[in-house]
């Protein structure tokens, strides 16, 4: 590698022809913050912007196949893992990433295609529980996806919040973002094993964006990448989101997507708009923001 190379993070998911998430949200996010995007391919939708008709995974040698050789030729400064489509997959890739642990990795996981298109949906879930959570540096997930994360079968009694991040945190991960939409805001908590490290709150807009978890996950990697910690990540990151998601577009008859490359196309008024709007303010708690 050059001196001049961007940091290279290598990311697994599903191919999304929209743009709007998978690996083509990853790789437009990544170059937007600097870093160059290296893909393995889980598998492929066949949708468009309103809805998604069919999801289908790749082989899990295929996909193992794919990172080692990538692995094997460009030196890796971080990880994103997003949609895998069975657990099988899921193994594979937590077998290749175990021999790697000084590789920072953030997980963000996708349950909502599970009922239509996932067979073994308790399968998928324990498989990421048992062999991801506890090699991930940051997991992001929405309150659905940590409950399940922390009690994978279904037919258990369902855990708190709470003890259902503790009980991650104790697996060995080491930060949970936990992502929280209401009516008109986002609130997204950071956790450590020490306890609440920082919140950060944003107007939700009017539109529905696709590809927000995705593109937080990608922005967390690209900044873990380019040396920052990573409570600092995540504030910065979710920063890099909310600008993305105010200039959202509509390119068909569907879902708004994130412009990732907002800052290319501002002005100067804009930026004394920006500036303006999204000053923070101090809401009384360490380390917490509003936007």
């Amino acid at each position: 590698m050059t001196g001049d190379s961007p940091p290279i993070v290598l990311t697994f998911g599903l191919s999304d022809p929209t743009g709007g998430s998978g690996l083509q949200a990853d790789l437009l996010t990544l170059a937007s913050m600097g870093c160059h995007g290296a893909t393995v391919l889980t598998g492929y939708a066949v949708r468009d912007s309103a809805s998604c008709d069919e999801v289908n995974g790749l082989d899990p040698d295929a996909v193992a196949t794919q990172a080692r050789m990538l692995l094997e030729d460009m030196p890796v400064a971080a990880f994103k893992i997003g949609a895998a489509t069975r657990a099988e997959v899921v193994s594979a890739i937590a077998e290749v990433v175990s021999d790697y642990d000084d590789v920072p990795l953030i997980l963000a996981p996708d349950f909502t295609l599970d009922d239509e298109h996932v067979l073994s949906a308790d399968e998928l879930r324990e498989s990421l529980a048992d062999l991801l959570v506890p090699q991930t540096t940051m997991l992001i997930a929405d309150h659905a996806t940590l409950l399940q994360l922390a009690q994978p079968d279904s037919d258990a009694e369902a855990p708190t919040l709470d003890s259902a991040i503790s009980h991650i945190l104790s697996q060995g991960c080491e930060y949970v973002l936990a992502m929280e939409t209401g009516t008109h805001r986002h609130v997204n908590t950071l956790y450590s094993e020490e306890g609440q490290v920082r919140q950060d709150m944003w107007d939700r807009g009017l539109h529905r964006v696709m590809g927000l978890t995705d593109t937080l996950g990608a922005a967390v990697a690209a900044l873990l990448a380019n040396g920052q910690e990573p409570a600092e990540a995540a504030r910065e990151a979710q920063e890099y989101v909310f600008q993305a998601a105010r200039a959202a577009f509509r390119p068909g008859m569907g879902a708004y997507l994130p412009d990732r490359f907002f800052w290319a196309r501002s002005n100067d008024a804009d930026d004394e708009t920006d500036a303006s709007a999204l000053s923070d303010e101090s809401a009384g708690l360490p380390g917490e923001a509003r936007h």
